[in-house]
């Protein structure tokens, strides 16, 4: 198989109030993280790493002056690829040691997907074509077959309640179990930002995985509802304000609770 090498890795954009978002634009989508980079007074933050097919901290070094806190929102190989790149780096405690030893499932190649998880993706949305889940190499000499991700154990594991403390900036953790034990997210109340990893996006969510547990889930749907979210930056898909927020949730406690 032959793929180009892409002149340029991730995409970014600067949306205000100090957030940058990046992305690994060739990457398919059912791998293609949203990376968010949040300036602090005194520190900033890092929400979720991607595949890290290339290096994400070569690529934020414009972005960053000052120390830097890596938070992963769940160990899944699409938001933890860059994390062992970061020296500061934040997990919930219930996925730090799966994280310390990687031995969870991490692919590239169409062929690495088994045929049920692949008929289970496509019914959710998500279909495999083509030999490959990226249309371009970071590199000449990248090897598909090759790829995995750095065992990099947490230097601070989270709970629910956690701040996360930038200086004029403050995060609390939500542990938001469902899509995996160790979900979670970001919030800022002052602002009612939220920052929360694949707990919720604008898309088909993946509730079948083998880690998955859907009662955790509607539990956790049910607390996003009640929280006074203003916006929403998800680990996939465009950012979405309340009323959407409240749409999706919604539509998935009708489905399953």
């Amino acid at each position: 198989m032959a793929l180009r090498v892409a002149e340029r890795w991730f995409e970014r954009k600067h949306l205000g109030g100090g957030i940058t978002w990046l992305t690994e634009t060739h990457v398919h989508p059912l791998l293609r993280c949203n990376i968010w980079h949040v300036r602090g007074r005194e520190r900033d933050l890092l929400v979720d790493t991607g595949l890290g097919v290339a290096s994400l901290r070569d690529e934020i070094q414009d972005l960053v002056d000052k120390p830097l806190l890596a938070a992963a929102t769940h160990y899944h190989y699409d938001h933890v690829g860059s994390f062992h790149e970061f020296d500061t780096r934040l997990m919930h405690r219930a996925e730090s040691a799966a994280m310390a030893d990687y031995q969870e499932f991490q692919g590239l190649r169409a062929a690495d997907f088994p045929e049920p998880v692949r008929d289970l993706l496509a019914e959710s949305g998500y279909v495999i074509e083509g030999e490959a889940l990226i249309d371009a190499l970071p590199s000449t000499d990248f090897d598909l077959g090759a790829y995995r991700v750095p065992s990099a154990a947490p230097t601070r594991e989270l709970e629910d309640g956690d701040p996360v403390d930038l200086g004029d900036r403050h995060f609390e953790v939500l542990h938001l179990p469902g899509h995996s034990a160790g979900s979670m997210g970001l919030f800022e109340r002052a602002t009612g930002v939220l920052f929360s990893g694949d707990a919720i996006y604008d898309g088909a969510l993946l509730d079948m995985l083998p880690e998955s547990d859907v009662p955790d889930y509607v539990r956790t749907m049910r607390r996003l509802r009640e929280l006074p979210v203003e916006v929403v930056h998800a680990g996939h898909e465009p950012s979405f304000g309340r009323e959407r927020l409240v749409e999706l949730v919604d539509a998935y406690l009708t489905e399953r609770a």
